[in-house]
């Protein structure tokens, strides 16, 4: 019953302590900036050469600082910029000043250390006032009244019996209300007024863009020319060779059937066990390339069969809303299925869950499995792989993986329906 109140509450709380240190943070960013100035200001003496490259660099880490704050207090993502490029000798002080100099970031850097103290700084200060000033109200007020006589005015209210102590009682405990409850909200305005220095610029960012895209572009013609070969490569071994080795049983029988036929007829039934075989050979490549069962069915149902195929006890829940365009949905189930036998083989899981849904244009899927944890895609080439085929389509891929479990991973590309429901996901 009390749960909802004291949950809300409680994120106030926490809402108004990140109040405190962003104000704290404001205060170390002005002084920061008044070093980076003052190194700026001794350049002409030599003395800022020495002096700039140390405080530019614990600008950038309050900056950073302040990035990671904003995500993780409100989910507010800030792409930050770029970090120097180039090889600066440590003892050379005028081209490390130069290489300081010549970074848009730091520049950045500078004009967000003025503008933060005094609009972030007095932004977040609110709600601290409004609560230390109802504390006082609240535990100060009923105690000093009668010592300060008849001129104690709190706020707009005259405090000089016990029914304006009460009144001045209530207004302080409505001011402590309303900055808990203003605390939340002004952090996330205090993120959002950052955000456009705390960025990295436009051209910045474009750069970054068609980096990423040339990258993504060159792993995606090595992943095709991969899975080409590994095409010719299953088809020359398998399918191909047993179509080899079928023509020639078939000649062989052919000149058995005259002067043999009991002979003849054992190679025929070799044949057929051996067409029998190549079929499922081309039916294993097909799967391999594109499931008939996805294109027929859909996403969800795919994974179902998917699901059903694990030697995993695997859960599948599908929310989704209809189709989506056969290059997603073949990414997708792909990387859901890499997901499974990198849970099978490495996590000693015995359970997986599996959750897809769409929504705000994303199509996200999860997989939880309750095995042993400690994932790291840096150790194996699985969870890369899967991040290299989403990569394709601006897709992110997110893991967290404690030791001891459980392991998530969770999946987003960035998709819109091609088709209104037709499967039953």
């Amino acid at each position: 019953m009390f749960d909802k109140p004291r949950a809300l509450v409680s994120r106030a709380g926490t809402a108004l302590g990140r109040c405190q240190v962003a104000g704290l943070h404001a205060v170390a960013v002005w002084v920061t900036g008044a070093l980076v100035v003052s190194a700026l200001l001794l350049l002409p003496v030599g003395a800022g050469l020495w002096l700039l490259p140390p405080t530019a660099r614990r600008l950038r880490a309050l900056s950073d600082r302040s990035r990671t704050r904003a995500a993780k207090w409100t989910g507010l993502h800030v792409s930050g910029p770029e970090p120097p490029h180039g090889d600066v000798p440590a003892r050379d002080a005028r081209a490390r000043a130069r290489a300081v100099l010549a970074d848009e970031g730091f520049w950045r850097d500078l004009a967000w250390a003025w503008v933060e103290p005094l609009v972030g700084g007095l932004l977040v200060a609110v709600p601290l006032a409004l609560v230390e000033y109802g504390a006082f109200g609240v535990l100060v007020q009923p105690f000093i009244w009668r010592l300060l006589g008849d001129g104690n005015w709190y706020a707009f209210v005259p405090v000089h019996d016990s029914s304006t102590v009460f009144a001045a009682l209530a207004l302080g405990l409505a001011l402590m209300a309303a900055g808990l409850l203003m605390a939340p909200a002004v952090l996330r305005l205090h993120a959002r007024t950052g955000r456009p220095l705390l960025s990295a610029s436009r051209g910045a960012r474009l750069a970054r863009r068609v980096e990423h895209l040339a990258d993504t572009r060159a792993r995606a013609v090595d992943t095709l020319s991969a899975e080409l070969r590994r095409i010719e490569r299953d088809l020359h071994d398998g399918a191909q060779a047993r179509l080899v080795a079928l023509g020639m049983t078939v000649d062989r029988a052919t000149r058995l059937l005259e002067t043999d036929p009991g002979a003849a007829r054992e190679l025929l039934l070799d044949v057929r066990t051996t067409s029998e075989q190549a079929l499922a050979d081309l039916r294993a490549l097909v799967h391999g390339i594109h499931p008939p069962i996805l294109t027929d069915r859909g996403l969800g149902d795919a994974i179902r069969s998917l699901a059903l195929d694990s030697f995993l006890d695997a859960h599948v829940e599908a929310r989704l809303p209809g189709r989506f365009a056969a290059p997603v949905e073949s990414a997708a189930y792909f990387a859901v299925s890499e997901a499974l036998a990198n849970a099978a083989k490495h996590s000693a899981a015995r359970e997986v869950r599996i959750v897809l849904t769409h929504a705000g244009g994303l199509l996200r899927a999860t997989v939880t499995d309750d095995g042993r944890g400690g994932a790291d895609p840096s150790r194996g080439t699985g969870l890369l792989g899967v991040r290299r085929r989403l990569d394709t389509f601006d897709g992110t891929l997110t893991l967290h993986s404690p030791h001891g479990g459980p392991t998530t991973l969770t999946m987003e590309i960035p998709c819109a329906l091609s088709s209104p429901k037709t499967s039953s996901c």
